[in-house]
């Protein structure tokens, strides 16, 4: 998988926690180019498309498990695949709100605007706060992908 690539060259006697912090970071890249993506073709305002979100990195959380598990055979246990899934997940979540924060205040200034009118909800709210729902979303996809995968 994509994945793998970016993370598989690591030596042994590096601590444990760098390979869900590189699978982490893998994610939140995968993650921000597909939202550039929607936004090459201005669909990023769409909230159908973050169930694809959930994908990406319920996908990048079992790629992290499964070399985890595969680098250390004898001695990986449920709650040490668990840990290792929730540092990937949070971590990629991280960097992701981080960008969103971003761009939602920087690059795009009309995104929560288009974003709050395409929910037709009635909702008055700010940047922080869109930015805390999606903190909080990819907070509770990786704690489910992590359960889901061990």
């Amino acid at each position: 998988m994509f994945f793998d690539g970016l993370c598989m060259n690591q030596k042994k006697h590096i601590k444990n926690l760098s390979l869900p912090i590189c699978f982490g970071l893998a994610n939140s890249a995968v993650l921000i180019a597909c939202f550039l993506i929607l936004a090459l073709v201005e669909k990023q305002s769409n909230p159908v498309y973050s169930f694809f979100n959930a994908i990406i990195s319920s996908l990048a959380i079992y790629e992290t498990v499964r070399v985890a598990k595969l680098q250390n055979l004898t001695d990986f246990s449920y709650t040490e695949g668990f840990k290792t899934g929730i540092i990937a997940g949070f971590v990629g979540t991280i960097c992701f709100a981080a960008f969103f924060l971003i761009y939602a205040t920087e690059i795009n200034l009309d995104f929560i605007y288009q974003l709050l009118e395409t929910m037709n909800g009635g909702f008055n709210s700010n940047v922080g706060m869109v930015a805390f729902v999606v903190a909080i979303m990819g907070f509770a996809t990786s704690v489910v992908s992590a359960l889901t995968v061990m």
